[in-house]
């Protein structure tokens, strides 16, 4: 793989991560499981229909899944097949995997149908550790305009999400940051 390739595949520059701490601690957002998250991210798997989903925060060296749903028994054959040699999604991933990293560098949705269709993420880690076939994250964006994390959902089989979808992730998105700053100290 050339040098170039490798500039493709790797994660953005993320400038904002010392702000984005420091917000995060102000916020009272840790990296620890929260119920209100995790509920959230359930609702979110549903609608979305797919069989995990999270509410993401990004450090400076990794991502935490503050809220996470996994739906193991609504796995395909295929993807039963991908679990056996795959590891299962935890809490928390290096922040040089996964798609959400992309999310927060550029403050926008990101809707991937089929990963392996766009070669700056084929060789992602997740790809193929996980067997991640699809993505779809929306950024929360803090009253402030930061960026703190995303909330997403994935899937071991591609998926035709469209602008319905991108509309529901978005919604998702906004309910989170309003669950953040309603617990925000005056």
């Amino acid at each position: 793989m050339s040098t170039s390739n490798m500039r493709l595949v790797g994660t953005p520059p993320d400038p904002n991560v010392q702000h984005r701490m420091e917000r995060l601690r102000e916020l009272g957002i840790r990296e620890e499981p929260d119920p209100q998250f995790d509920a959230l991210a359930r609702r979110l798997a549903d609608a979305a229909g797919a069989p995990y989903a999270m509410v993401n925060i990004i450090s400076g060296q990794r991502q935490y899944f503050t809220g996470l749903y996994t739906r193991a028994e609504s796995q395909t054959s295929a993807a039963m097949e991908a679990a056996q040699t795959a590891v299962s999604p935890g809490r928390e991933m290096p922040k040089d995997h996964g798609f959400c990293p992309h999310v927060v560098a550029r403050g926008l949705p990101l809707v991937l149908g089929d990963v392996c269709s766009y070669p700056r993420f084929t060789s992602n880690p997740v790809v193929d550790q996980i067997g991640i076939r699809s993505y779809m994250g929306a950024p929360l964006i803090d009253h402030t305009g930061l960026t703190l994390g995303t909330v997403c959902t994935v899937a071991p089989e591609t998926h035709s999400w469209g602008r319905r979808e991108l509309e529901t992730i978005k919604g998702f998105a906004t309910e989170v940051m309003e669950l953040v700053h309603s617990r925000e100290r005056p």
